[in-house]
Formats: structure tokens, C-alpha cells, sequence
């Protein structure tokens, strides 16, 4: 028996286009054990951890003539070393080779004759470290599982735990004549299906993609009214099949400091950061912003929910929303009160899409977040925003696969029409990582935008320091004046 694909999920497909791939995934660097890494070890982990995600073992098949979504069903012939590669750095091994490498991998579409995700360990790395590509359709994030295979090949310990006894044998795909009788039997018990079919096959799911982006626009329109025109921009520019890459890594503890001295939190230190970062590089570019200019973000958030009193354990509530980014404001302090300002009031006037409308909308479960970033800056006319930001709070201690340490991790988060960069961020172990996608043509200085975001950071922590070497001299000269009336 096929699975039968969500009008949301089928969507992603009929999307796609060579210059458009709508997958997602990122790079992560580990730090091998003293027993080495290889891609042997690599391919025993990944067949453990596959009963995890069943989806990663099925493929998409069209029903003939196009009367009904696509099915999932097993892959008689999955293969894992066929999605488990490996790759190597010639010498020296730098870390601009691997950005070269993760975007002429990125580029390339998945292939939809075999299950649509794909694993590269690539050896080589000048410091000895090996790193490991991951890309998943976004598709095959569905609202079932909604797990990506990187979140279930690692572990809190070097010791690898064994994934569940793995009994799966690929059953029989179904022919075409069997696909178009499921096809006509649901359409017989449902007929409202008929209508459904007509609409999200026959249009491409043009009319559902309409509805969930109309959705989505409405829950910020409040917030929309009053919002200026984003600065013309060129990060809104026809773009290509070929993309760059770029990584820039923050200290968690500058970014804490920051948030001490100027306020805020964490999230809004960051956003800011990036803020700053994009302002110099549009300077850089010859396109200076003025007063009152923004570049508008698709951001969705996490935002951690405490345990109730009624003993709810608590979580992560998944957020999403349009988010103004002052690049015309020269200060950068006063740049991070306005984003925190933008945040604290969405958040408290409801018009971040929360979870729980986000699966009414969508309907599917909570996935990673970049993933989620990724299909809901994909179903909002790109005529909204600017670029798309993801920015993921990850755990603050070690993980590991098969004994390597994770050491720094980057997201990749798809383009869609005529967005040339997206960003995506993580929180991890004491870092804050930043992947830098970009289309190639269009930014062709994306290291110059790197630079940038790096100086941004230094702009925003001598700010800081000087705001509270500001206070301490009138800490000083208010017990100096309380000694004199003493006195």
C-alpha cells in the first residue's frame, strides 16, 4: 500500500526547478576519535539510524496522468553507499575548498528516482577534521515525521547507541494500474477529493499554495500595514542554478556580553548582528541605505515554553514571522533596541505564526527549524521579504557521531525566486555558526558579506564595552559625590 503526499508536501515538487532546488541541509565539521572516521564507519551508522526516519527508504512515484498526488512507496533497490558518499579536499585542504564544495553540492537537484536525500563525508580537512554534507528535499521533511537524518546520526556521548532492531523489507511498489485504482477508489469515497485532485494536480497545487501563503500573510498583516518599502536591494535579482557558500562563527560568550551591557536577548543580538553585517555590505556595494531604510526577513523563531503549573513538561514553541531590519540606522545600539523592540512587540500582539497555527496551516508536526524557515519563506510571494533567516538555539554541550565531535555546524537554507542569499544560524556548544547561500552571479562578494557580519559583531562589542566603562565612571563619580556631602 503507497503513502499518499499532503497537498503542502506534493507542493515542493511541483515548485521546484533547476534553478530553484528546494532541498535542505548543511555542512557539520567533527573532530575524529583516536580509532579514526571513515566512510565505512559512516555507512554502519546511517543503517542504523535509518528505522528513524522510515522516509529516507521510499521514493516518490507519479500517478499516470496526473489524477492524483504523488504516492511515497519503498525503494526496491535502496542502497545506502548510493546516498552515503564519499569526498575529499585536494591539499591543502582549506576551508574555502570545503564552502566550494558544499555549493557545487547544494546546486545539484536530488535525484526523484531514488529517495530524495543524499549524505557526502568529505576527508581531507586541513586541521586533520572531517566534515559531512547533508541535503533532504524539502518534500521528504513531511508533517509525519518532520526529522531530518542529520538530527538522528547524532549522540550526547562518544559511545554510539544502537538504533532499534531494523526488520524493514521494501514491499512491492505498486504498478500504474494499481496507483490509478487507489487513485479512483479514494475519489470514489471521498468526492470531494475530485475536486481536490482537479485543483492541486492539474494547477501544479497552485490554489493550495495560494491558500497557505494567504494564511500565513494574514496572521502578519497588522504588522505589514505599517511597514515601509524594503530598500531596493540586490539581493532580490534574477538568479541561476550555480550557488556560493560561506560560514562565519561567532563566540557565544561576545554575543552574552552584548545582551548584558545593551539589552535584549540572545535571538535579538544575533538578528542584530546580521542587521549590521548586511548595512556595511551595501555600503561596500555601492548601494548606501539612508535613514528609515529596511531589508524585510522572513525569520522564524524558536522560543522555549517553561513547564506549566499544571505539570506540562514545556518545549520549543516554532515561530515564524516578517521581520524589519534597520540598515539605515548608523548606531548599532540603537539598531538592536529596534530589532528587540520589532520582536517583544510581535510577539506580545500575536503575530508570530506559532505552532500550533503553523500545523493547522500546513499540516505537519514541528521540524527543524531551518527546514520550517525553508517551506514557509517558499509558500510567501517573495515580494514580502528580502532574504529568509533561520536562526536554530542548539544545545550547549558536545554531540557526537560514532565517537567524533561535532565541532561547528552550518545550516543551508534554499533560495527561492529572485532571493540571491539566505541565511541560517545555530547555537552550539559556546558558538554562534553562520551559513552564508547564496547565488553565485549575484554574489560573487560574498566573503566581503562575511567580513562584514564579522565586523558587525566587533562594532556591537566595543559598544558594549564602552556603554559599561560609561557606567562605571558614574558609578565612580556617585560615590565620590555621596563621600564630599559626607563629608
Amino acid at each position: 500500500m503507497s503513502s499518499r503526499m499532503s497537498a503542502f508536501d506534493a507542493s515542493f515538487l511541483f515548485m521546484e526547478t533547476p534553478i530553484t532546488p528546494l532541498h535542505s541541509g548543511g555542512v557539520a565539521v567533527f573532530k575524529p576519535p583516536a580509532s579514526g572516521f571513515d566512510h565505512e564507519r559512516l555507512v554502519r551508522l546511517i543503517s542504523q539510524r535509518l528505522p528513524f526516519v522510515p522516509r529516507y527508504r521510499q521514493r516518490v512515484r507519479e500517478v499516470p496522468f496526473g489524477v492524483a498526488r504523488p504516492v511515497w512507496v519503498d525503494d526496491e533497490r535502496f542502497d545506502v553507499t548510493y546516498h552515503v558518499r564519499r569526498s575529499a579536499l585536494p591539499k591543502p585542504g582549506s576551508l574555502s575548498q570545503l564552502h566550494e564544495l558544499v555549493a557545487r553540492i547544494m546546486s545539484r537537484p536530488l535525484d526523484r528516482s531514488r529517495p530524495l536525500w543524499e549524505m557526502y563525508l568529505v576527508e581531507g580537512l586541513a586541521d586533520g577534521n572531517f566534515a559531512i554534507i547533508t541535503k533532504s528535499h524539502e518534500a521528504l521533511i513531511d508533517g509525519l515525521s518532520a526529522v531530518d537524518i542529520a538530527q538522528v546520526m547524532l549522540d550526547v556521548t562518544p559511545d554510539s547507541v544502537p538504533g532499534p532492531s531494523d526488520s524493514w523489507r521494501p514491499r512491492p511498489e505498486p504498478t500504474s494500474i494499481q496507483l490509478l485504482s487507489e487513485a479512483f477508489t479514494e475519489l470514489g469515497t471521498r468526492p470531494a477529493a475530485a475536486v481536490d485532485a482537479v485543483r492541486e494536480t492539474a494547477q501544479d497545487v497552485s490554489q493550495a499554495i495560494t491558500s497557505v501563503g494567504g494564511k500565513i500573510v494574514g496572521m502578519v498583516s497588522a504588522a505589514l500595514a505599517m511597514a515601509r518599502a524594503p530598500v531596493s536591494s540586490p539581493l532580490n535579482v534574477p538568479i541561476g542554478e550555480q550557488r556560493r557558500f560561506t560560514t562565519v562563527d561567532l563566540p557565544l560568550t561576545e554575543v552574552k556580553q552584548v545582551r548584558r551591557a545593551l539589552g535584549g536577548t540572545i535571538n535579538d543580538v544575533i538578528v542584530a548582528v546580521i542587521t549590521g553585517g548586511l548595512r556595511a555590505w551595501l555600503q561596500a556595494r555601492g548601494h548606501p541605505p539612508t535613514q528609515g531604510d529596511v531589508l524585510r526577513a522572513m525569520l522564524p523563531v524558536s522560543i522555549a515554553v517553561p513547564p506549566s503549573g499544571s505539570g506540562h513538561a514545556g518545549g520549543n514553541r516554532v515561530s515564524a514571522t516578517l521581520v524589519e531590519l534597520p540598515v539605515g540606522e548608523a548606531d548599532p545600539a540603537i539598531r538592536l533596541q529596534q530589532v528587540s523592540y520589532q520582536l517583544a512587540v510581535l510577539d506580545e500582539s500575536s503575530h508570530f505564526v506559532g505552532a500550533d497555527a503553523i500545523v493547522g496551516i500546513a499540516g505537519f508536526g514541528p521540524p527543524t527549524l531551518h527546514a520550517l524557515g525553508a517551506r514557509v519563506g517558499a509558500t510567501v510571494s517573495n515580494r514580502l521579504y528580502n532574504l529568509v533567516i533561520t536562526n536554530v538555539p542548539g544545545p550547549q554541550r558536545p554531540l557526537y557521531a560514532a565517537g567524533s565531535r561535532m565541532v561547528a555546524a552550518y545550516p543551508v537554507v534554499p533560495l527561492t525566486q529572485n532571493q540571491a542569499l539566505s541565511v541560517g544560524i545555530i547555537s552550539y556548544d559556546g558558538g554562534v555558526y553562520v551559513g552564508l547561500y547564496a547565488d553565485r552571479d549575484a554574489m560573487v562578494d560574498i566573503d566581503v558579506l562575511a567580513g562584514c557580519i564579522e565586523d558587525a559583531m566587533d562594532e556591537l562589542l566595543e559598544r558594549s564595552r564602552s556603554s559599561v566603562r560609561s557606567l562605571r565612571v558614574v558609578s565612580d563619580q556617585e560615590v565620590i559625590s555621596g563621600e564630599e556631602s559626607a563629608g
